[in-house]
């Protein structure tokens, strides 16, 4: 009841404030829009697209068998989770965590992998860090990429730690029954069968299929946008309310990095004020990318719906992966330095100077207008090559599976 009558409140609060600066309000649902529209959307609708492909024809089962031993070794999780492995941290938040929700409804991961998984998966988007915030947000890509590397790393430590710490659990039912199926078969005949059983038991043509992913894919991207133009709108709004508590400059940082992370990023980037050197924005940038916001946590919570899956521990992930960010940023700040330092001069010529700490970082001062003023790049370049990488690794499969012995005869 409380709860019910909080949320009401906040409702009426949200809508008293859209109707007292309907101009600001437009202005925040256009950033959130432009965002989506030019590094989302196009970002994540070939993975999301490819995952349900690779779903329907039985490929996500005989990956699984694949490379269960590496999975088990690294990570404690099956096989099948290195699909969503690979979607998050190629695509970003929304395909780690559409295709994790995805395993657990298929019973392929039990509750604790699949929440392992979750935090595992749910990664920034590389061409972001790289593009994005390098070229655009900066101008500086070796900025981009020193930044993408340190959230790497700082996932890899905080994965390292997740696994250290997670309990053993036995096999899911799936995995157990496909391996007594063949205990001592050759590999590629047991991944016959689990690409073949899983292909029995979709049985959709491939229009069927084709059509299936792209109406689900733009459906959920939807989706997304709405709860980023939300978080923009929100973050907009309380910016006086939270000035009047925060020092100067304080709360346009704050509260874009808490709720939205292409914004908070941004925030981070041009971060001004008396001490406030590139290594700090650099590691508050890295920092905003492994927490991912409140709208990249509700976007998971979102996927992972009619599931046992929980949001609670993947926001604590996410705070000890942003924790740990910030630290190897700092650290080794230094060391890039040096790095750049011996690097030819014809390569680096005049974005050397970029990880020092001189003043010729010329920076813009507004961090909510200046996304827009900048002209942001987007991510639509890339999506053609993207789509047609895909298509040539999923054609690639499908042949490697058609030649499998077995399957022809299936």
């Amino acid at each position: 009841m409380a709860r019910t009558i909080l949320y009401a409140a906040l409702s009426i609060l949200m809508v008293t404030a859209i109707i007292r600066q309907p101009d600001e309000s437009f202005q925040a649902s256009l950033q959130g829009l432009t965002i989506w529209w030019n590094i989302v959307f196009p970002g994540l609708l070939p993975f999301l697209v490819l995952f349900e492909l690779i779903a329907a024809f039985g490929l996500i089962h005989g990956i699984g068998v694949l490379l269960r031993p590496v999975m088990r070794a690294l990570f404690k999780l099956p096989g099948e989770a290195a699909l969503p492995l690979l979607f998050g941290w190629l695509s970003g938040h929304q395909a780690g965590a559409e295709a994790t929700a995805a395993l657990r409804r298929d019973g392929l991961v039990s509750k604790r992998e699949g929440q392992r998984l979750l935090a595992l998966s749910h990664m920034p988007n590389p061409l972001f860090m790289l593009v994005v915030i390098g070229a655009g947000f900066l101008h500086r890509p070796e900025l981009g990429l020193f930044i993408a590397s340190i959230v790497w790393l700082s996932a890899l430590c905080t994965a390292g730690w997740i696994t250290l710490f997670g309990r053993r659990k036995p096999l899911s039912h799936a995995i157990v029954r496909t391996a007594a199926a063949h205990p001592a078969g050759r590999l590629l005949d047991r991944v016959a069968d689990a690409i073949t059983a899983s292909r029995d038991r979709d049985g959709r043509s491939f229009g069927k299929v084709l059509g299936d992913a792209v109406s689900s894919g733009v459906q959920k991207l939807l989706v997304v946008g709405g709860f980023m133009i939300f978080a923009a709108v929100i973050a907009r709004l309380a910016l006086p309310l939270i000035q009047s508590v925060l020092p100067s400059g304080a709360a346009e940082l704050l509260l874009p990095a808490l709720l939205e992370s292409h914004i908070g990023s941004y925030a981070a980037a041009v971060w001004q004020g008396p001490g406030i050197s590139a290594a700090i924005s650099a590691a508050a940038v890295a920092a905003i990318l492994a927490w991912s916001g409140l709208s990249s946590l509700l976007q998971a919570g979102y996927a992972i719906s009619g599931t046992d899956l929980k949001l609670l521990p993947l926001i604590g992930v996410r705070l000890l992966h942003a924790l740990h960010a910030a630290a190897f940023a700092l650290l080794l700040w230094k060391p890039a330095q040096a790095v750049i330092t011996l690097l030819p001069s014809r390569l680096t010529g005049a974005t050397a100077a970029m990880l020092q700490d001189g003043a010729d970082w010329q920076r813009p001062s507004n961090a909510y207008e200046a996304v827009t003023a900048l002209g942001l790049p987007s991510l639509w370049p890339y999506t053609l090559t993207a789509a047609a990488v895909l298509a040539i690794l999923f054609i690639l499969m499908r042949l490697v599976t058609h030649r499998t012995p077995g399957l022809r005869n299936r």
